[in-house]
């Protein structure tokens, strides 16, 4: 078999614009400020993406989906994973798991962690875990100016072309 490891990394400050609602994992944080960016600015789905997207060698999410290109703006994070992880797989890959650690002072993300895990879990086809960390006050993180996630991705293939014991098409 064939296996590869991504890092994915996604930094966001919160957004001056009251109205915009935070969305991290595909989940909408009920009364949290949300966060600036092109799309919808969810720092976790974005992070994933870029998890799988290094692994395969299939570029970076600002190749595949330009902020300079009005098609993306507000665009749903988790439908831009969905693209992603197509492209993944029609590459030959199966996705054998992503971890993130979400580096953020507020909002406490245990309430939404299950939710976030789900969505994300549904969307890659594969487990997808969440954890909450903080900067401990240190640095724009640690004042609580933005939310940053991490996400490490393993992709699994079969070198004889045949499907990967526990890969996501066995789920």
């Amino acid at each position: 078999m064939d296996i590869r490891v991504g890092n994915g990394f996604d930094i966001h400050r919160f957004s001056d614009d009251e109205t915009r609602p935070l969305v991290l994992g595909g989940v909408t944080v009920p009364g949290a400020a949300g966060l600036d960016g092109h799309s919808d600015a969810d720092v976790v789905t974005h992070a994933v993406a870029e998890a799988l997207l290094g692994a395969a060698g299939l570029g970076d999410l600002g190749s595949h989906f330009p902020d300079t290109d009005e098609r993306w703006r507000g665009a749903v994070s988790t439908q831009l994973l969905a693209h992603v992880v197509g492209l993944v797989r029609a590459d030959g890959w199966t996705v054998g798991n992503v971890d993130c650690s979400v580096v953020a002072e507020r909002p406490k993300l245990a309430p939404h962690r299950d939710q976030m895990q789900e969505n994300l879990t549904g969307v890659v086809g594969a487990p997808v875990t969440v954890k909450g960390r903080r900067a401990e006050q240190i640095g724009g993180l640690g004042r609580a100016e933005g939310i940053a996630c991490l996400a490490s991705a393993v992709l699994v293939r079969s070198v004889d072309g045949s499907s990967p014991v526990g890969g996501a098409e066995e789920q």
